[in-house]
């Protein structure tokens, strides 16, 4: 149990404090993951593409061995200006129109040391596949040593194949059919994987199907990470969901107070109208 946790923590982003999405290997041997190493440079205003799109390794393709194969194409004159517009171009440390480019520091958050990522930034690390293979695995480890039963079979209790998040439960695959019966409002409760550890679903992003955990505040709508580091939310007050919440409940509250402490008066000028009207028809 203590080399699993031992294990675990090996596994663990410095910067999001959970197990490492498609960990980039840093040029003083630490690794970050791709999301967290883009939000980090934004964070000290350098640019960078859509971080959407898979990190490459500079020895993947014969076109990025060399700095002049590796030049982006010329693009056509119909198309420079939307281009420019666009950010074609531009990478981290580098802003549009200088003359010579720069290098890109990155601050590691494992050793606290300001690294050298050279020119083309994020693009020139590698992705570290052996590490993300590692994670895949001990997830698996993980799933299988720590088996979910269904919480309704009699014994001998089945492993459990399906979670409900409205019920709260996790059922074998003939326990959610009887759970859930076709025709009732338990047969509209959509099954997810099984857990011990239920938490309400949280709204998606539409366009990346990622769990929403910010609130842009210029655009007035929930983002996703990947949606934090697009260029569309570069320079836009983005604050946590939980903060925009608390906010926004507390703008509400004082305007209900304000209503309810008004509502005598409201309801005396009405009686007075009324008795207005009784006496102007008379």
């Amino acid at each position: 149990q203590t080399s699993m946790k031992n294990m675990e923590r090996e596994l663990v982003c410095p910067v999001c404090k959970e197990m490492y999405k498609q960990p980039l290997a840093l040029p003083c041997t630490h690794n970050v993951c791709h999301v967290c190493a883009s939000e980090v440079l934004l964070q000290h205003g350098h640019l960078y593409c859509d971080p959407t799109s898979e990190p490459t390794s500079p020895a993947a393709t014969p076109s990025t061995r060399s700095p002049r194969l590796g030049r982006r194409a010329v693009p056509k004159p119909d198309r420079l200006d939307r281009l420019l517009k666009s950010g074609f171009g531009t990478y981290p440390g580098r802003e549009r129109g200088a003359m010579h480019p720069q290098t890109v520091s990155f601050p590691c958050p494992a050793c606290q040391r300001d690294v050298d990522l050279g020119e083309r930034g994020l693009g020139s690390l590698f992705r570290n596949l052996t590490l993300e293979r590692v994670v895949e695995r001990y997830r698996q480890t993980i799933n299988i040593s720590a088996a979910i039963m269904c919480q309704f079979c009699k014994p001998p209790q089945l492993e459990a194949t399906k979670g409900c998040t409205e019920c709260k439960s996790s059922f074998c695959n003939e326990c959610f059919k009887l759970y859930h019966p076709w025709g009732t409002q338990k047969a509209q409760h959509e099954p997810t994987p099984p857990t011990l550890t239920f938490r309400p679903k949280g709204l998606m992003c539409p366009e990346h199907k990622e769990e929403v955990t910010h609130y842009c505040k210029t655009c007035q709508r929930l983002v996703c990470q990947l949606c934090r580091v697009r260029r569309t939310h570069t320079s836009h007050k983005i604050t946590p969901v939980l903060s925009a919440y608390q906010a926004l409940r507390e703008k509400l509250t004082k305007s209900l107070a304000y209503i309810l402490s008004s509502q005598d008066t409201v309801q005396t000028q009405i009686a007075e109208l009324e008795e207005t009207v009784k006496h102007t028809e008379v």
